[in-house]
């Protein structure tokens, strides 16, 4: 069978089949790269890489990178997530679909009384790729907003967005009361939900209502019952490189407009204390499902 296969594609010019891998996207040329070593080294040409580098990043990596090819400047586009505006924002591209990614951060985006030291603080932490992140520092009512214009985005393609956050040692307030995160596009078309930021969240609804109603007024309860009842857990998952994220939602970018997409986080109706979260971002990459 291999025999078949090779006489029949030893009969295409290797270029007609570099032009039609370019066609697709990065994944699926790996993926036929695999078939025998004529697909192998036509996956290999540069212009099959250069199709999936966003036009204004092509020559950065292999200029600023030191990189020797289109599929190495791709490649580190991918791992090396460029800070950009100013220190307001990440840049990379998604490994599997060559699709723009990007994360705002909490400088870049709107928080309630961030102003107030005894709110919220700026800090800096080793983790983070943005020079400063937000602590909360004492807080009833969170809201968090961040904005994003969708024609920086790449078109035909369905994105999700994320709060990246940590929590301290010594956070509480996220146990037992959801936030609801909700995003909104140019059209007012609005998509929400609720989640818990507590990764332990989960464990801690299993316990019975009287063992901690202390924490937080009767009509609190009765909102957090309400919103969370008889949903999953909807706790955070863990990142690969030690943050916490929760979807906040997801949207569809046709392209070819210029106007901006709302992301937000809200918990503004248990009334009870909160500190301890630390805000790295917001984070917009494809959804590869």
């Amino acid at each position: 069978m291999e025999e078949v296969q090779n006489d029949f594609f030893s009969e295409l010019p290797e270029g007609f089949v570099a032009e039609a891998l370019a066609l697709t996207n990065p994944r699926d040329a790996c993926r036929l790269s695999s078939i025998n070593s004529f697909f192998r080294s036509a996956a290999n040409w540069d212009k099959v890489w250069k199709s999936f580098i966003p036009p204004e990043c092509l020559g950065e990596a292999v200029v600023d990178g030191g990189c020797n090819s289109n599929k190495d400047a791709f490649l580190r586009h991918c791992d090396h997530p460029v800070i950009i505006d100013d220190g307001n924002k990440s840049f990379w591209l998604d490994k599997r679909s060559g699709k723009k990614c990007y994360m705002l951060s909490a400088r870049s985006m709107s928080i309630s009384l961030i102003d107030s030291p005894s709110c919220w603080k700026w800090t800096s932490i080793a983790e983070s790729r943005f020079t400063e992140v937000a602590e909360l520092i004492n807080v009833c009512a969170l809201e968090v907003n961040g904005k994003i214009n969708t024609f920086i985005l790449s078109p035909k393609t369905t994105y999700v967005a994320y709060l990246v956050f940590k929590t301290t040692p010594k956070a509480y307030g996220f146990e037992y009361q959801p936030v609801e995160l909700s995003i909104v596009s140019h059209e007012d078309k609005c998509e929400t939900r609720v989640a818990y930021l507590d990764p332990q969240a989960g464990q801690r609804r299993r316990l019975k209502p009287r063992t901690h109603r202390r924490l937080f007024s009767r009509i609190a309860f009765t909102d957090y019952h309400e919103l969370s009842s008889p949903s999953k857990d909807n706790g955070p998952n863990l990142r690969n490189d030690g943050w916490f994220e929760t979807e906040i939602g997801e949207y569809f970018n046709e392209g070819g407009d210029e106007t901006e997409l709302e992301m937000c986080v809200m918990e503004v109706k248990g009334g009870n204390w909160k500190t301890g979260l630390v805000i790295e971002g917001i984070e917009i990459r494809p959804n590869n499902i």
